[in-house]
């Protein structure tokens, strides 16, 4: 079997190699990468063939870098998405069992979604932000803090000692995430499907929304997702990141995405691909 080398949002141990593991085979090459950008960069420049990223969170919403880099960066298309149940535990070096806990390191989301368990079982401890948190797990040999708050695969990945599991305020906590590559032939439709695409109004007007989201409800197409980002040209000047039901193969679909490009200045689409979950 040929082998794929994906890059993912590293380092080793976050939530997106667990996510990646889920996809990927045991042949496959997996390359961390230190943020979103240079994951997606890493398909881009050729050093890698497919990429996984999030792109949203039940709890904490969407990825906003992972939106701005594909509606925005060297045009990537998504061709499949996988999401992954977010439980976080707390760990430490297991030479430091029974030692006190007063410096807490994690990413600013996790601390967010653990902040009923830390202020009941660590009141006085502080809280450290780091970049991801793995980099938290893989961070606490420095001995700059005592513990951290990660996904179980860090602490087997850097052979730390959890102290408690499932910690998160939400037990129902999901992260969805995009496998993308350059352009190239769509994934054949399933008949569980996503199409996502980028509307760029162009010049701002009133009702510019309603008539893109017009054009989807009169051909009968369901939308999952939609998130207004700034283009960064000026201020006030928008976009729009949608996600439909169905594949640009089916009728209803095209006929939607046809419309909205002759409302709007472009649109870019980034792909029709298997939908996780629910079927139509």
């Amino acid at each position: 079997m040929k082998s794929t080398t994906y890059a993912y949002l590293g380092p080793a141990g976050t939530f997106t190699e667990a996510a990646l593991r889920q996809i990927a085979n045991e042949s496959d090459v997996l390359v961390p990468y230190s943020n979103v950008t240079a994951a997606l960069d890493a398909v881009r420049s050729g050093a890698a063939e497919k990429v996984l990223v999030p792109i949203e969170n039940s709890v904490e919403g969407v990825v906003s870098r992972t939106l701005d880099e594909l509606a925005l960066g060297t045009p990537l298309v998504v061709t499949a998405e996988t999401t992954i149940p977010v439980s976080f535990s707390l760990m430490i070096l297991p030479e430091n069992i029974g030692k006190p806990i007063t410096k807490i390191a994690t990413h600013p989301h996790a601390e967010s979604q653990c902040r009923s368990y830390v202020a009941k079982n660590y009141p006085q401890a502080e809280i450290i932000e780091m970049s991801s948190t793995a980099t938290a797990a893989k961070g606490l040999k420095d001995g700059n803090y005592d513990a951290a708050i990660a996904s179980k695969i860090a602490a087997t990945t850097y052979g730390l000692k959890t102290l408690d599991s499932d910690i998160g305020d939400n037990s129902g906590a999901v992260t969805r995430f995009v496998v993308a590559q350059k352009p190239g032939a769509t994934p054949e439709p399933t008949g569980n499907d996503r199409t996502s695409l980028v509307a760029f109004i162009g010049t701002d007007h009133a009702g510019a929304l309603l008539e893109i989201l017009t054009e989807f409800a009169k051909n009968d197409v369901n939308l999952t997702f939609i998130q207004s980002r700034p283009t960064g040209r000026e201020l006030g000047d928008y976009h729009f990141i949608i996600d439909a039901e169905g594949h640009i193969a089916d009728p209803k679909v095209a006929a939607a995405i046809d419309g909205v490009r002759k409302i709007c200045e472009d649109i870019r689409f980034l792909g029709s691909y298997p939908r996780v979950g629910k079927s139509n």
